[in-house]
């Protein structure tokens, strides 16, 4: 999660208010803009272990000692309860998954040749940073090694609070906050028809990119026979808040039906007075309705809206705008290649329209099913009689049209992906090879060949 913005404290008068929160993020196409996320696990060189937030072993660093280290370059810090628990600069921002995962959450860019020397930057000067500490990272899309129980918990109030309620509402949704990394890219829409067609097109692909970007084979130094162990996890997270909502394929969607569906899913928290309040189990329509449970001077505001949207975390995520949130983080190329492959899609009229008609017929029943099988099947699974891989194909020449017609030279970011589904040899596969064979069984060596 990233971190929490400005609150605004308009009081929330009616429905259609949260509707036109969603429309506020409507822009013409000339103010389209591509924000990239990515995260990555931190690992000391000497024993691979997570590093703590602050380690009570005297001489060793943590993460606060790189946060504090990146801010002597330029980033402001952002603090709770007086912990450096993120930084911002210029658009982008620095955050931190419960585990320790490293964020960047990149700014708003013009182009993709922006967002990879973004990345380059951000891995140069974290590097630089967190190498004479003795530690590294590595982007997977589980940890390897380390039990749930190794895993360190950083300082943010909200993550107390997700830390109790997981366990209540499913058997992996602790997984999915220590030990899980991610890619994402974050795409403009014109308006709300617009937005209806991009957020049904991304969530029928969503599973292939979940099968191109497969990258977490392992668990605590064990093959587990999956492409993207990560993507099971999420399978069982929380059911009121993840997946493919059905209400986004039924007629007559758009800002106002997603906003009843947002309305349902149970929150987690409130801020206010710089503390977060524990809001779990609760609807947000029940909160507008007669405050918290105990708590009924605590009104919702438009702030507290724009929290819980945070908080919903379906395969595609509508805020402002769209976030593509299926993908295991992976190799630096792999990073960049992710939104040059929804930019291709989503930022061309012609490639969006040609997307839609790769995957007309399938219906919510055949994409949650395909959604299932990914994990374990990757590219091999199937939809509409189709093999994924058969589709990436098809998926990929449109994005690459997309790109060209952007005139802007960016169709090289696809090449990752267009290798993984001629060969069918994704990360994970690479992966699983090398343990096979030149690792002689032991996944601890990922980490030197995986590291950024």
């Amino acid at each position: 999660m990233s971190n929490p913005g400005d609150a605004d404290p308009t009081p929330i008068r009616d429905l259609r208010q949260l509707a036109e929160w969603f429309a506020a993020g409507s822009k013409p196409r000339d103010a389209w803009r591509v924000g990239t996320e990515h995260e990555k696990f931190g690992f000391r060189r000497s024993d691979l272990r997570a590093p703590e937030y602050q380690p009570d072993t005297p001489g060793e660093s943590g993460i606060r000692a790189i946060l504090e280290g990146l801010a002597a370059k330029g980033w402001e810090p952002i603090l709770d309860r007086g912990n450096p628990i993120g930084l911002t600069r210029n658009g982008a921002s620095v955050s931190l998954e419960p585990g320790g995962q490293f964020e960047l959450s990149g700014a708003p860019l013009a182009d993709l040749h922006q967002v990879e020397a973004e990345l380059a930057d951000h891995l140069r000067d974290t590097a630089a940073v967190a190498g004479p500490l003795g530690i590294a990272f590595a982007p997977l899309g589980f940890h390897p090694l380390a039990r749930r129980e190794d895993m360190p918990w950083m300082p943010k109030q909200r993550y107390a609070i997700m830390r109790d309620y997981m366990p209540r509402v499913g058997e992996m949704g602790l997984d999915m906050m220590l030990r899980t990394c991610t890619v994402q890219c974050n795409l403009d829409f014109g308006d709300e028809a617009d937005m209806v067609e991009k957020l049904r097109l991304s969530l029928s692909l969503q599973s292939l990119a979940t099968a191109l970007w497969a990258n977490s084979p392992f668990r605590e130094g064990q093959d587990t026979g999956f492409q993207t162990l990560r993507g099971d996890v999420w399978s069982k997270t929380d059911p009121d808040r993840t997946g493919i909502p059905a209400v986004v394929f039924e007629e007559g969607f758009g800002f106002e039906r997603f906003v009843g569906h947002v309305l349902d899913v149970p929150m987690y928290f409130v801020m206010r007075d710089g503390a977060f309040v524990d809001a779990t189990g609760v609807s947000f329509r029940h909160f507008m309705a007669h405050g918290l449970p105990g708590r009924p001077e605590i009104h919702a505001t438009v702030g507290d809206w724009a929290d819980h949207v945070t908080t919903v975390f379906t395969d595609v995520r509508l805020k402002r705008f769209l976030e593509m949130r299926g993908s295991d983080v992976g190799s630096p190329a792999m990073m960049v290649a992710q939104p040059a492959f929804w930019v291709g899609l989503l930022y061309d009229d012609a490639a969006q329209k040609a997307g839609l008609e790769l995957v007309r017929g399938w219906d919510i029943e055949s994409l949650r099913a395909l959604r299932a099988a990914v994990p374990r099947q990757g590219l091999e699974a199937r939809i509409a009689g189709r093999e994924l891989r058969e589709v990436a194909r098809d998926a990929l020449a449109i994005a690459r049209g997309g790109l060209r017609a952007r005139g802007q030279g960016e169709e090289r970011f696809l090449d990752p992906l267009d290798a993984i589904a001629e060969s069918g040899i994704t990360q994970a596969s690479h992966w699983r090879q090398r343990l096979h064979t030149a690792w002689g069984g032991d996944v601890s060596r990922i980490f030197a060949e995986a590291e950024v």
